[in-house]
């Protein structure tokens, strides 16, 4: 996925651990998590690597370009979503010069600001430029405050680091207020990590990112689930008019390896547009240059064949050492994506409804992203990840660290999408206005919103127990994302493109409406 927007209906807090969100747990309906779980964990990084100075130069933090625009033109927006690829691609290449140059930044203070961040600011004021000469081309308003984001900044280990000493407390419940653009300071002490060579550097240097690739995760990142208080809240009441039956896809858990590092909705036609590896259900044939012809189109690893949507997120690894099949490419090793490709053992893909209505059927080829892969330089107006444990899931959901699960149980990874839909757009210039998220507390969706099945999903994975000793992780895991994010928790994503045959989405929301268990 891409680097996106769209205000949360309950954000997580920039500086706590966690906030209110509302997540789908297999088996048991919407429950609504709140995210103020304790750390006591002094965590993780993959082997073999030292501590570091906490004011190491851990990345670079660009503002998102992408989340500010809010209107695009039909004729300018492949021209725009290209140009919005090539920063991600800057963004990219500048973290790899960091990476591979510790030593140079050693030596000369003003290293990182005159070969790395001065010149990327540079390239991005060009592709800004471009974006304002797509839009204006063709009769489109620029906002022309949007120049002034080429300019980017570092951030230092200690505010990229997940916290530590009990810092994920407090609801951070801000009434949907979107934090993004902050600096993530959510870490204390950041220097518990290991470092490593960085993804294309060949000599070790110590700079207290952690990870098999150097990019993370580190020691912060990691929690023993057994030590987190219970932060799991009860779902809304239902209403009258509540929609409370729901409806299960069998898609499969990507057991043929349906892989790419594309991402047609924020990039498309631009081939590693997502910098990281995607597993892909249901339709089989989603790549950057899809169009809403070849999807319908294509065939569907669901056991519904009237069901060709896309399903895709990004893959976790063990990083354990191992190299798998994408070691040397793009949005692979190349771009520090590393170790073992775990594949889900199970996915449960479920849509259900609103404690406050019934539900609209979603429209054909909607497009919806929940979560952010950007939240370690964005901040977390956006987050909406939720990581926990078999035999957890009702107590504790973190969105800003990984659990250690006890032997025997599974990692558990699950998402709840956006529920409420404008009622007339399938996508919108950030890719996140045209979707919200329903009132926490009541279930109600905001005003002009229409509620629509809420697509949740809940992926398990037989993961190799991680450990820590004396501030280090061995069998660290981690989702892939953008090098420069560090492999952050927080970062977990999902994309969904909507593409329904023989009536099926009206299929699914009759099920909804009228309380019965389809499939």
């Amino acid at each position: 996925m891409g680097r996106n927007i769209r205000k949360r209906r309950s954000p997580l807090a920039v500086k706590a651990i966690a906030a209110s969100a509302a997540i789908a747990l297999g088996g048991g309906g919407l429950l609504w998590a709140q995210m103020n779980a304790s750390a006591h964990e002094s965590n993780n990084a993959a082997q073999n690597y030292t501590k570091a100075a906490a004011a190491t130069v851990a990345t670079i933090a660009c503002p998102d370009v992408g989340q500010k625009l809010t209107s695009v033109p039909a004729a300018a927006k492949q021209g725009v979503a290209t140009e919005l690829a090539n920063l991600d691609k800057q963004i990219t290449e500048a973290y790899s010069r960091l990476a591979s140059t510790r030593q140079a930044q050693a030596g000369d203070a003003s290293f990182v600001q005159n070969a790395i961040v001065g010149p990327l600011k540079e390239k991005r004021a060009a592709t800004i430029d471009r974006i304002r000469i797509d839009v204006t081309r063709v009769g489109g308003q620029f906002d022309n405050s949007l120049s002034q984001l080429a300019a980017c900044t570092t951030q230092t280990t200690n505010q990229t680091t997940a916290g530590g000493g009990g810092n994920n407390g407090g609801k951070g419940n801000n009434n949907g207020q979107n934090n993004n653009g902050g600096q993530n300071n959510n870490g204390q002490n950041g220097n518990n990590g290991q470092a490593s060579a960085a993804p294309s550097a060949s000599t070790p240097v110590d700079v207290g990112i952690g990870g098999q690739a150097g990019n993370g995760p580190t020691a912060a990142d990691f929690v023993d689930i057994t030590k987190v208080a219970a932060n799991v809240q009860g779902k809304p009441q239902n209403g009258a008019q509540a929609s409370t039956g729901s409806f299960v896809t069998k898609c499969g858990v990507n057991a043929n390896k349906n892989h790419n590092t594309d991402n047609v909705i924020v990039a498309p036609g631009v081939s590693n547009g997502a910098h990281h590896l995607h597993d892909y259900v249901g339709n089989q044939k989603v790549n950057a240059f899809s169009t809403n012809n070849s999807l319908i189109a294509d065939q569907t690893s669901c056991q519904n064949k009237s069901d060709l949507s896309a399903y895709y997120w990004p893959v976790i690894r063990e990083q354990n050492g191992t190299k798998d099949f994408d070691q040397n490419a793009p949005g692979g090793g190349t771009e520090g994506n590393v170790g073992k490709i775990l594949t889900p053992v199970q996915a449960q893909i479920k849509y259900v409804g609103s404690p406050a209505s019934k539900v609209t059927a979603m429209p054909q080829f909607l497009r919806i992203i929940t979560g952010d892969a950007k939240t370690t330089t964005n901040g977390l107006g956006n987050a909406n990840a939720h990581w926990s444990c078999t035999g957890f899931e009702n107590k504790v959901q973190l969105t800003q660290q990984y659990p250690i699960c006890p032997q025997g149980s599974q990692v558990v990874r699950t998402f709840a999408f956006q529920s409420c839909w404008d009622g007339k757009n399938i996508d919108s210039a950030n890719h996140r206005t045209h979707v919200a998220f329903a009132d926490p507390a009541s279930g109600v969706c905001p005003n002009g919103f229409k509620a629509i099945p809420q697509l949740t999903m809940r992926l398990v994975y037989n993961v190799a127990q991680p450990s820590i000793v004396n501030g280090q992780v061995k069998n660290a895991y981690a989702v892939d994302g953008f090098p420069e994010q560090l492999h952050k928790s927080a970062t977990d994503h999902d994309d969904f493109i909507a593409v329904f045959k023989n009536n099926l989405a009206n299929t699914i929301a009759n099920c909804i409406n009228t309380g019965k268990r389809c499939q």
